[in-house]
């Protein structure tokens, strides 16, 4: 399962990351509002936690920006303000549920399960693309039915590149992705996690947009 973090304060995201991450999520963390706005409406998320003080662009500007989408992502409102006036707006605009800070991890985890179960289960844990098979809930990746050994960042990337099927990804979202908490990273540190992708699941499996990205076909 993938979520979207939009959060300004740094200290709190990366707690919120870490925690997320520990509960099996993979997450992606972003700091203003025009860029949580622009990857909640351009890539597949199971749930979106959303801050609505945020600069750029604020949580309830982004929300109405989904919903005008008729994006039907879960989002979770977090703020400061517990007013029931501010509650109901949430409400209102499109949230699907809404937390006061301060809050317990417990209580965001729990959240969250309740909206994805609410949901029923969100995106299919199992996606097939041709003869290859991503199990998100066992974070396993088959090719004709046998298990393929993978290290943790190429399974990420996988996990990006096939849930946003028939879509190029851009090499600074990859990036960003993959590798933004690696305090060292060679220049062609993507390529080479193509690469070994690529001779695990078949030459063809991840293709490239000269000048874009990357990108596996809706059915390789």
């Amino acid at each position: 399962m993938k979520i979207l973090l939009v959060e300004d304060n740094a200290p709190l995201r990366a707690t919120l990351k870490e925690a997320l991450c520990e509960e099996g999520y993979l997450v992606e963390a972003v700091a203003d509002g025009e860029e949580g706005c622009y990857r909640a409406s351009n890539f597949e998320y199971d749930v979106v936690v959303l801050d609505v003080m945020l600069p750029g662009m604020n949580g309830w500007e982004i929300l109405e920006k989904l919903r005008a989408k008729n994006l039907e992502v879960p989002v979770l409102m977090l703020t400061a303000r517990d007013s029931a006036q501010d509650r109901v707006r949430g409400l209102d605009a499109g949230a699907d549920d809404y937390l006061v800070k301060p809050f317990t991890l417990m209580e965001l985890c729990a959240r969250i399960r309740a909206l994805l179960r609410r949901r029923g289960g969100s995106r299919s844990p199992v996606i097939t693309v041709g003869d290859v098979t991503l199990d998100t809930g066992k974070k396993e990746v088959r090719k004709g039915g046998e298990v393929v050994d993978l290290t943790a960042l190429e399974y990420r990337m996988v996990d990006s590149l096939i849930t946003q099927r028939g879509k190029v990804v851009s090499r600074s979202y990859l990036f960003e992705h993959l590798f933004a908490e690696e305090k060292e990273v060679v220049s062609n540190i993507l390529e080479v996690y193509v690469c070994n992708v690529r001779k695990k699941l078949g030459a063809q499996f991840v293709k490239t947009k000269r000048g874009h990205g990357y990108y596996i076909d809706e059915a390789s």
